[in-house]
């Protein structure tokens, strides 16, 4: 997909043809395409920074998504991912590493398109969708993350 691209830090290893396959399953399944979009995979310090700088939010998150699209199924954006705070997520809700990944993806595809998860309706239904399409496409992706903190994941 040459619209796509991956980038993460030199301190672990991702299997960006994992990552381009999860996106390119979502194009299918969910009906949009892509002008642009790049998927950064960096430590909870840098995320922290882009919140504090662009969102006004001190803290580190698992996922943050910009939307410079100007159709709603045509996608130009950039996507942040925390791959410490995924890392933590995995271990509180016990799946793999590369299942919160497929998640954090979805959830950030889902938040293009529209979804929401600001107030409590809303939630529930971006829930019900992310967990339908991470049961569905778990078993399609292979490993994502290849090595991570000098420790296969």
């Amino acid at each position: 997909m040459k619209n796509l691209t991956v980038q993460h830090s030199k301190d672990y290893k991702i299997d960006k043809r994992e990552i381009h396959r999860v996106v390119s399953l979502l194009k299918k399944e969910l009906l949009f395409d892509i002008n642009e979009m790049s998927i950064n995979i960096i430590t909870s310090e840098e995320i922290h920074k882009v919140n504090k700088k662009f969102l006004n939010h001190d803290y580190s998150t698992d996922i943050i998504t910009f939307n410079y699209s100007e159709e709603n199924n045509t996608l130009e954006t950039e996507i942040f991912i925390s791959l410490e705070d995924a890392y933590s997520n995995a271990v509180k809700y016990k799946v793999s590493l590369d299942n919160e990944l497929l998640r954090l993806i979805i959830h950030g595809c889902l938040h293009l398109l529209g979804y929401d998860d600001k107030d409590k309706n809303d939630k529930v239904k971006m829930k019900r969708m992310e967990n339908k399409l991470v049961n569905k496409f778990k078993n399609s992706v292979h490993k994502i993350v290849k090595e991570y903190d000098g420790k296969n994941c």
